[in-house]
């Protein structure tokens, strides 16, 4: 399969995922907007990822290829391509789909629990999945739910955490791809945000649990099978 993703800073890329989607002998392409490539043709992808980075899905006058990547996502959406989203991503999702992406209530950054909601998705579709589970969190914005969508996953800090529009678009408002490197990265490109934020950890205490980096990678490849690629050869 082909599974094309899209980044918008050197320093978030698929992370975990690079490594699932190579051990399954998938073809892996990309377009980096920030250095302005070109994006390939839609009807020629299996899979589309969107990743996140430090910019809102709002500033489209400080970021003009925003446009371009959403109705890149629109075209995606209506030819019924698997979607992914992570934090920028879903909220790029949920803005393709008529959303708002406002500021949250709090800025979230660090690893804090998240619970699933059942019953709002099939509880055979969520079966394998966890009740609750350490998230590595990173954002200060939130989406509304799309309509025609489905909240399925909540937090103390942000309402919104996660969606299910039709039977293969995702969006994940938190990180489960995300290695230590990764964070590292973030720090030393975007700098440290002052610790004074309810859900705000420091570095050390992000990169301390690596138990948590581990578990992180395998709920996001039960979402990959649940969500992604069900109906689809992986």
């Amino acid at each position: 399969m082909h599974i094309h993703y899209l980044k918008h800073v050197p320093f978030e890329g698929l992370g975990s995922m690079e490594n699932y989607f190579v051990s399954k002998g998938h073809k892996i392409s990309n377009t980096s907007f920030y250095l302005n490539q070109s994006l390939p043709p839609v009807d020629e992808l299996d899979v589309l990822v969107v990743m996140g980075g430090p910019m809102s899905v709002n500033e489209e006058a400080g970021y003009p290829w925003l446009r371009r990547e959403k109705d890149f996502i629109y075209s995606a959406l209506k030819r019924e391509v698997p979607v992914l989203g992570v934090c920028l991503g879903a909220q790029l999702i949920a803005a393709v789909l008529g959303a708002s992406v406002v500021k949250n209530a709090y800025e979230e950054i660090g690893w804090y629990p998240v619970r699933l909601t059942r019953g709002i998705v099939a509880d055979e579709q969520a079966q394998h999945l966890p009740d609750s589970f350490d998230a590595l969190h990173w954002h200060g914005e939130t989406f509304s739910i799309p309509s025609g969508a489905r909240n399925f996953i909540s937090s103390e800090g942000c309402a919104n955490q996660a969606f299910v529009y039709g039977d293969n678009v995702l969006g994940l408002q938190f990180h489960l791809e995300m290695l230590p490197s990764h964070v590292e990265a973030i720090y030393r490109e975007c700098g440290r945000p002052a610790l004074t934020g309810t859900y705000i950890q420091g570095e050390d205490e992000m990169l301390a649990p690596v138990e948590k980096f581990r578990n992180a990678q395998n709920i996001l490849e039960e979402f990959l099978r649940t969500f992604i690629f069900q109906n689809l050869p992986i």
